[in-house]
């Protein structure tokens, strides 16, 4: 079972097949629609703050803010021709538009702040005027009673006025840094959604997009081969050392590749500096030329085309093995190379020491991981994430309500799994061991890091990562694949 929307595939399962028609469907009409929706609402914006703006050039957050919104209305303009199909680009649109959002939130903002500056200014007037008024009665001899005692109280108003002022001014500063926040996060996820629409385009198969990204790492490149299936990359450093070198294997979410899989968390980038090597295979291809991974037990039933993708990997990790004498196996997945991550694990594959699966989970049935070993487990997940719900869902499959309860257990229900199967127990309450600035597009250390501190099976360590904010498609940098990489390599 494929959906757009869920990013997941659940073969030989009919009463699911009405939601991922209808889902899929809807999200191929409403493409244009929703890209001349968006149109049409940064135009309506642009008016409006440039409105704003007029009033607030005394401020150079505003003005920037402003030709920022131009800029990146024009960056806007094009590059949206072949986005169905693509998770990335699809989500990156989405994030364009809330951000979108917050902006026009933001000028309703801005201009409130033209009306509160408009009553500091006056009430700055009457303190000025009233202190005036003070020095013309001493210089011009006026008698007034207790002239000192009322030019105390004029003095000590006008501190008070010029105190209430600076917190209203820095209130406002903060509101204009809101903005200019805003602007730049809606720049980041234009040229994030442009680069990944322009990498859709790029010549050349998956294979070759993806030699060409790790070639220029200048670490070993080999490929291979496996009957039946797309030839896979394999990287490995450098300075190599036979049966400790460890190998992680890198897996794409659902219509992307290996090498958006690079692309988006270029793990391949640390092989020399950090000693491992990378595998990046290719999930199989639906109807629609979707690549993906088969999560289940179940296969090829009702005229589904689901391979047994744990075969396939396991005998690729001992065809890589075949390449170089590599040591411990690590998997890392993203979105429904996520679900085949904790798959896996479930399965038990020889030499794998630890996965972590990013916006992927694993179903509310669990019974295809009965009995499986101890390992250590990384969850990362996003509050916001409207593709896989960070809290699962196990609502009804379909409009009759009389399918198998849908589909996949939330982020907590995750590490609670994996902790019992380490003989451990997850906390009722967990307190973040670290909080990290992982995603571009949330202000601050969003990320909480949560974990099993004892119990657990020796050498098993059981971690989620919290994204307070962030989507099914965080803007990751250099600073989640190094926590990425150096969390996996620990587990030893």
């Amino acid at each position: 079972m494929r959906t757009q929307a869920d990013d997941v595939y659940m073969p030989g399962v009919p009463s699911w097949e009405v939601k991922e028609i209808r889902l899929w469907r809807r999200g191929q009409a409403g493409a244009n629609l929703e890209r001349v929706r968006a149109t049409v609402k940064k135009n309506a914006l642009l008016c409006a703050l440039a409105t704003t703006c007029a009033g607030s050039l005394r401020y150079p957050g505003t003005v920037a803010v402003c030709l920022l919104l131009a800029a990146t209305s024009l960056a806007c303009s094009g590059g949206d021709d072949d986005l169905a199909g693509d998770e990335r680009v699809l989500e990156l649109e989405e994030r364009v538009r809330t951000l979108e959002g917050s902006l026009e939130a933001l000028a309703a903002e801005n201009a409130e702040m033209k009306g509160a500056m408009a009553v500091i200014r006056q009430e700055q007037a009457d303190f000025v005027e009233a202190q005036e008024a003070a020095e013309a009665a001493r210089e011009h001899g006026e008698e007034v009673a207790d002239f000192e005692e009322v030019q105390e109280q004029q003095l000590a108003a006008l501190e008070e006025g010029q105190i209430r002022t600076g917190e209203r001014l820095d209130d406002l500063d903060a509101r204009l840094k809101g903005i200019e926040q805003a602007a730049s996060k809606k720049e980041l996820a234009v040229s994030d959604k442009e680069q990944w629409s322009k990498g859709k385009g790029e010549q050349g198969t998956a294979l070759e997009r993806t030699a060409r990204l790790v070639e220029e790492t200048g670490a070993e490149v080999h490929y291979v081969d496996y009957a039946g299936r797309e030839t896979s990359v394999l990287v490995a450093p450098l300075d190599f050392v036979d049966g400790e070198t460890p190998l992680i294997v890198s897996l794409h979410g659902f219509g992307g590749d290996s090498s958006h899989q690079a692309a988006y968390v270029p793990i391949h980038g640390r092989v020399n500096t950090g000693g491992f090597g990378v595998l990046l295979p290719n999930g199989q291809l639906d109807a629609q030329g979707n690549r993906f991974w088969n999560p289940t037990d179940e296969c090829c039933e009702g005229g589904k085309t689901g391979e047994d993708d744990v075969a396939f990997l396991a005998d690729l990790v001992a065809e890589a093995r075949k390449v170089k004498d590599f040591g411990p196996v690590y998997f890392f997945g993203y979105s429904n190379g996520g679900f085949m991550s904790h798959h896996m694990a479930c399965k038990g594959l020889p030499g794998l020491r630890a996965v972590a699966s990013l916006a992927g989970t694993s179903y509310v049935e669990d019974t295809s991981c009965e009995g499986a070993p101890p390992v250590s487990v990384l969850h990362i997940h996003g509050t916001e994430d409207s593709v896989i719900l960070y809290e699962g869902d196990e609502s009804q499959s379909d409009a009759k309500g009389d399918g198998p309860k849908a589909f996949y257990a939330g982020a907590q229900e995750m590490v609670r799994r994996w902790s019992r199967r380490a003989g451990c127990d997850w906390p009722e309450d967990p307190q973040p061991h670290a909080t990290l600035d992982l995603d571009q597009f949330v202000a601050g250390s969003e990320t909480r890091a949560l974990r099993v501190e004892s119990g657990c099976a020796e050498g098993i360590t059981i971690e989620l990562w919290t994204g307070q904010g962030s989507s099914h498609s965080p803007g990751y940098g250099d600073a989640f694949v190094d926590a990425l990489v150096d969390w996996l390599l620990s587990q030893d």
